[in-house]
This record gives structure tokens, sequence and C-alpha cells, in this order.
């Protein structure tokens, strides 16, 4: 099993999700949850075309994490 990450985007009408590790796979939605479960069939499918094409199926490697971050002359 791999797990890849996935990165969500909000737009002004609808979400936008792509994998780092998986160039040209993206999906929309028109809630968070409808993302993620766009972008799990189009991680299948990009992944099943992969083995039909004979390609390596790239190892994850991606991370992400969140920074707090304090700007100068800011009462935060």
């Amino acid at each position: 099993m791999y797990r890849y990450l996935i990165i969500i985007e909000k737009e002004a009408e609808n979400y936008g999700a792509y994998s780092p590790d998986l160039p040209g796979c993206v999906a929309v939605g028109s809630s968070e949850e409808e993302v993620k479960q766009n972008m799990q069939e189009a991680i299948e499918m990009h992944l099943e075309g992969m083995l039909e094409d004979h390609e390596p199926i790239p190892i994850p490697h991606s991370t992400a994490d969140y920074l707090d971050v304090t700007l100068p002359n800011s009462a935060a």
C-alpha cells in the first residue's frame, strides 16, 4: 500500500487538489470531502494507467507541516 500526500486548496467556488508525488494527477470538488473522494479516484486511475503503460509507480516522498510565523511589528 502506498500513502500519497494530497494538497487541497480552497478556490472561490470549489476545492482543488493535487499530489506532489504524482504530477498531473488533480481533482476538483464542491466540498473538501468531495475533493478528497475525487482525488482518491483520480490517484487510483492514475496509478492503473501507469501500470498499463509499464511505468514505474512513484514512491511517495512528500511530507507537509505547518510553521508558526510572527510578523515584525504585529500584535500576534
